[in-house]
């Protein structure tokens, strides 16, 4: 027998390449199956691409329906002495601001100390009252007692109302400890600091009130100012209750009147309304290129006939009809929004800000109010975006599709590797017999040659 050691060797036929081209034929199945995988993955892709877009969309709802938007006031100092800032409670009007004194904190500094790592006595219970009538008890039981140790204790614990540090002189006797009230104003000081039980030691390091205080103070001051000739008087720096709605945040203090005006900020309904715009045209732009057909070259894009696609835009596009019930700017047309051939909206700015300032309540019910815009654009993208919406559908449609074809494909490339096989077997077969016939054929024709050489040798 033949020993064949590649198809076709043995018999001399072609069996190789038609071994391939079979395999290649029956790979066509594979192939159609994998253009329709390719398919709906850039669907899928499309999919995820109009989410993030309508997701945009949606973020804009809130600045179209929040409050803040609407009545928004802006706030102008004369002067770097304070800063000020108004939510939309505040009046608009002008204020004469002046600043006579900063708030301060009161700071207590005890006598010099030749050693900072040396006990004070042992243990005890630090008891701090402030002037607002809290207390607060600094428990030192097997503590450091040292500057350095009641310092570390002193800054761990937030609620004492105190804040802790040494300050070296450089003199004989360097280390003073220095404490700070935690906040500024009067009610923040310290009236009272003492050491129970009996620690003599630590009583004259931290001791304040009394007779003979350990600590010599210096006494915290309240922020005073004058708004319009009347007398203020705050605890902080921050004056938040003098003008309704309105923060002062003093700096330093004045030797005159300073001017703050409050006045209404309507830039905050066009940045609302142009978001709302830049959004829209973004899905409206994704959804002209995922829908789009090249005449030209006759081909698709990803959503090109998709209904989902045409649903979507649809349902966006009816955010435009909007219409208010009340006043005198009630459409988006009369807002200065229009709508262009393809579909993407353009701004008039300058009729914008007219309809924003003559009739920002006209504005605000277009916008905010029941069924306006922000609220028509929450039903919309939540029917697009929702768990149950459109795109969830239609993805998880979309991912079932692709699951099906992968199975379908799995079966198929299994079918062609036992198809194959099987040619492989045949062939294999067929080779080994030609080459048997072919050794055959050889070997007769051999002897027969021989037979011939034989008889006319005998003839002779």
């Amino acid at each position: 027998m033949a020993n064949v050691s590649s198809l076709g060797v043995g018999s001399g036929l072609p069996l190789d390449t038609l071994l391939t081209n079979l395999r290649n034929s029956e790979n066509t199945a594979l192939v159609a199956i994998q253009t329709q995988q390719s398919g709906v993955q850039s669907r899928i892709s499309a999919y995820g691409q109009l989410k993030n877009t309508v997701t945009t969309l949606q973020g804009t709802i809130a600045a179209l329906s929040g409050s803040s938007t609407y009545g928004a006031l802006k706030t102008s100092v004369s002067t770097s002495a304070f800063t000020a800032s108004a939510t939309n409670q505040a009046i608009p009007g002008q204020y004469s601001i002046q600043v006579d004194t900063l708030a301060t904190a009161q700071t207590l500094i005890g006598a010099g100390q030749a050693s900072q790592t040396a006990a004070n006595g042992t243990g005890g219970q630090v008891t701090i009252t402030l002037a607002d009538g809290s207390s607060k008890v600094l428990d030192m039981t097997g503590k450091d007692t040292s500057l350095n140790g009641l310092v570390s204790a002193i800054n761990s614990d937030s609620t004492l109302g105190v804040q802790a540090t040494l300050i070296n002189d450089g003199s004989g006797t360097p280390y003073h400890l220095l404490l700070t009230a935690a906040k500024t104003g009067t009610d923040a000081s310290v009236t009272s600091i003492s050491v129970s039980p009996d620690n003599t030691a630590l009583q004259s390091v931290v001791g304040f009130g009394g007779s003979s205080p350990a600590l010599t103070a210096t006494a915290a001051t309240n922020a005073s100012l004058h708004i319009n000739g009347i007398a203020i008087s705050s605890q902080n720096n921050q004056v938040t209750d003098a003008i309704q709605g309105v923060t002062l945040n003093l700096n330093t203090t004045t030797t005159a009147p300073s001017n703050l005006s409050i006045t209404s900020d309507n830039s905050a309904v066009s940045a609302a309304v142009n978001a709302f715009v830049t959004a829209y045209n973004s899905l409206q732009t994704t959804l002209q290129s995922l829908t789009a057909f090249d005449t030209t070259a006759k081909t698709s894009s990803a959503l090109t006939g998709d209904s989902v696609a045409r649903s979507i835009q649809n349902q966006v596009r009816n955010v435009m009809n909007v219409v208010s019930t009340t006043g005198t700017v009630r459409t988006l047309s009369q807002l200065g929004i229009s709508t262009n051939k393809d579909g993407t909206l353009a701004i008039d700015s300058t009729k914008l800000a007219a309809a924003v300032n003559s009739n920002p309540d006209d504005v605000k019910n277009l916008l905010s109010g029941t069924n306006g815009v922000a609220q028509t654009l929450t039903t919309v993208t939540n029917n697009i975006l929702g768990t149950n919406g459109l795109l969830s559908t239609a993805t998880d449609s979309a991912n079932s599709i692709s699951s099906d074809l992968q199975k379908q494909y799995d079966d198929t490339s299994a079918r062609i590797d036992a198809v194959m096989a099987n040619y492989q077997t045949q062939f294999t077969n067929l080779d080994t017999m030609v080459a048997q016939m072919n050794s055959v054929s050889s070997y007769l024709t051999q002897q027969l040659s021989s037979l011939s050489i034989s008889q006319s040798s005998t003839k002779k």
